[in-house]
């Protein structure tokens, strides 16, 4: 029988479970944390991975700006297919010669491991039919490479350099991203780099972060919590554009974790 994997995370169980398969791994029904931590696992040298997994559970972890553009990365790469299906199910990893089922005991998780060729077939046959069957799940979220890419080349260096640490703040935070999703953070950042309103909500549009009406309800929302300003800007034809500006004076010259903490406490209800 191949040997149970023990491990603090859930990150680290599917790490070794995926670490030595070359086919196609089929990870069945995790829960949101679950598809967190394969998404972090996912590398160049880790094989391609089939994940089945319930329709508002996908819904729920992908509304994760960070969770989702690493994902898609995945998924542009050829590392990662995304089905939804509803199985009532354990969390299971299945490999080419084993089943692995994921679980959670107090601060470690296991993954129990069979090899029975018999149970294999079974749960084989099961699971390859249901993938068959289950229907594609599209992410909408950009990768995060196209994200950094297109940001830097139409805002620049400096505004694509804030995006990134904020993000980086973003991922080690205890707290995650409540209330700095991915339009906020590209509205703060802007308006630290003095960008145009028209430029960022524009871009954000172009790249598949939101829509220009999105951007422009999330600039009214932090006009109102004190957290940016804008100065009017003429141009040669028609009305003039939006220069963000950041209002509050905690915000300016402070470091990246600094200010994550004082734009979250301004934003909390």
């Amino acid at each position: 029988m191949e040997s149970n994997i023990m491990g603090r995370s859930v990150a680290e169980v599917l790490g070794e479970a995926l670490d030595v398969e070359n086919g196609s791994p089929l990870v069945i029904a995790p829960d949101s944390p679950t598809i967190e931590a394969l998404v972090e696992v996912l590398n160049p040298d880790t094989p391609s991975v089939r994940l089945l997994a319930d329709a508002e559970t996908l819904k729920t972890v992908m509304e994760n700006f960070l969770v989702a553009g690493r994902a898609a990365g995945h998924v542009e790469a050829g590392r990662l297919e995304v089905r939804s299906c509803h199985e009532g199910t354990n969390t299971l990893v299945l490999t080419e010669r084993s089943v692995v089922a994921v679980v959670h005991a107090g601060g470690r998780v296991g993954g129990l491991t069979t090899d029975d060729v018999a149970f294999i077939e079974d749960a084989r046959d099961r699971f390859e039919s249901a993938w068959e069957s289950a229907e594609p799940y599209t992410l909408r979220t950009p990768s995060l490479d196209r994200v950094r890419e297109t940001l830097e080349a139409d805002l620049g260096e400096s505004t694509a350099g804030d995006f990134d640490a904020v993000l980086s703040a973003l991922d080690t935070g205890t707290e995650g991203g409540r209330n700095l999703d991915e339009v906020t953070i590209s509205l703060l950042v802007a308006g630290k780099n003095e960008d145009l309103l028209y430029d960022i909500s524009k871009w954000g549009e172009d790249v598949g972060i939101a829509s220009k009406a999105t951007f422009s309800r999330t600039k009214s929302r932090l006009e109102e919590a004190g957290l940016i300003d804008t100065e009017k800007v003429p141009i040669d034809v028609g009305r003039p554009r939006l220069r963000l500006k950041i209002a509050d004076k905690s915000l300016k010259g402070v470091d990246t974790e600094e200010f994550v903490n004082t734009a979250r406490s301004m934003l909390d209800p």
